[in-house]
């Protein structure tokens, strides 16, 4: 039963699951029209379909055993990948989207795949907590109720990842401060890139 529950949790804690569903819900805190959420929601969606479709064309190519990346050159193959397909979404948010927290936000999620990568000698850094905890910190503006919840949430990502061996305990540390700067910062430097 813990390691259904922990795969369970780990699969709903998956960074194309969480952020989008924080992205969507500070948007319609924020007074988003249907019109502006429905476009977050199919480009956040291409995003995850994107990723998805990398993903099964490496296993199709017989170059990855599965679609979740586990080796560590299947991970720093789909690290590449996101940290491309990331920083290209956030340059084409800036250029079509006057509301400039979305392009931050994919500016900030390609810069938690560089830290993974950058800091991958030392850990494994868990992109599942990473985005969890940024997540939850996106989520401050809607209520600190949402965000105690994504923050406990997060936990439970973390303790699933670790229940399913995927990480040790530094990977989740490292994942966690990752995601916690990347929330700081997009708070901190919202106010600039919106004016």
């Amino acid at each position: 039963m813990p390691n259904a529950l922990a795969r369970t949790l780990s699969i709903l804690g998956h960074p194309l699951l969480v952020l989008p569903t924080a992205v969507l819900l500070l948007a319609a805190n924020e007074g988003a029209d249907t019109r502006r959420l429905s476009g977050l929601g199919l480009a956040l969606g291409a995003l995850a379909a994107l990723v998805l479709a990398y993903s099964w064309w490496q296993v199709r190519r017989k170059r990855w055993t599965h679609v979740d990346a586990s080796t560590g050159s299947e991970r720093h193959a789909l690290n590449r990948f996101l940290l491309v397909a990331f920083a290209i979404s956030a340059a084409v948010a800036w250029a079509l989207f006057s509301q400039r927290e979305f392009a931050l936000g994919l500016a900030l999620s390609a810069a938690l795949i560089a830290a993974a990568m950058l800091s991958a000698r030392w850990w494994k850094l868990s992109l599942h907590v990473a985005f969890a905890v940024f997540a939850a910190l996106l989520l401050a503006r809607v209520s600190w109720l949402a965000c105690a919840v994504g923050l406990l949430f997060a936990i439970a990502v973390a303790w699933s990842r670790l229940a399913l061996s995927r990480h040790a305990p530094r990977d989740l540390a490292a994942g966690a401060g990752a995601g916690a700067l990347a929330g700081l910062l997009f708070w901190r430097v919202l106010p600039g890139v919106a004016a």
